[in-house]
């Protein structure tokens, strides 16, 4: 309905506009109906492409918006698809999308903090001590190292993606290394340990490294139960007892 309301507005407005300008030249009001007309079709036509360019351009937005925003949960894409094809198991990080923006923000002002932390601290109070000075750039650059290493730190074990053809002994990760580029690895069933560590959002130890996966959004039991033979062991036991 607003659809159909605007283009009879354009075109009611683009009908007035002709047959003011062909009276204003001259014209016969009895000959300016078949040239009306065909402008008027002539106008119909360039308004229905314009407005399929826009709304093309409308969705590409959209789009890109979509693929910007911080959202929970698995992305669809030719990824997907891809997976779907080969009969893969995979599980996505929930929260993967948002733990990479974050990280490259903290990265961000980490690398500002340490280039023009000293500059404006030297420039802005000219009548402070300089070592007083020093050690208000030096706080700066240590606080957001700081908590740069220690975001790093947290989310570290996180598995952004993890990809395991039923049968297989070995999956394939994927992880975000300290400049938040994804790190494909490649982990043996056999190599998995239970974590002895109070390290929270961790879920198994392989090959001396943490890994964590979100049980609540790994939907294939079987996959899970293999990341964590252990673990469902002893809870088994717990149940029997």
């Amino acid at each position: 309905m607003g659809r159909r309301a605007i283009f009879q507005l354009i075109r009611s407005q683009a009908t007035r506009h002709l047959a003011s300008k062909n009276l204003h030249s001259g014209l016969h009001p009895h000959r300016v109906g078949p040239c009306l007309q065909t402008r008027d079709a002539n106008t119909n036509i360039n308004f229905a492409r314009t407005l399929a360019a826009t709304q093309r351009r409308w969705a590409s937005r959209s789009a890109a918006e979509e693929d910007n925003r911080i959202s929970i949960g698995p992305r669809k894409g030719k990824d997907i698809e891809e997976n779907e094809k080969d009969n893969a198991i995979v599980y996505y990080g929930p929260i993967s999308s948002t733990i990479k923006k974050v990280k490259l923000l903290s990265l961000s002002t980490c690398c500002l903090s340490v280039s023009l932390g000293p500059v404006i601290t030297f420039m802005t109070s000219p009548d402070m001590n300089v070592i007083l000075k020093g050690a208000v750039a030096s706080s700066v650059i240590f606080l957001s190292a700081t908590t740069t290493a220690a975001l790093h730190w947290f989310v570290s074990p996180y598995i952004h993606k993890l990809k395991w053809q039923p049968g297989s002994d070995t999956f394939d990760v994927e992880m975000l290394s300290w400049l938040a580029s994804h790190i494909p690895k490649t982990i043996k069933f056999a190599d998995i340990k239970v974590p002895e560590t109070n390290r929270p959002y961790v879920t198994f130890k392989a090959n001396g490294n943490f890994y964590f996966v979100d049980a609540e959004h790994c939907h294939n039991k079987a996959l899970l139960a293999r990341l964590t033979p252990q673990k469902s062991t002893q809870e088994s036991a717990f149940k029997n007892l």
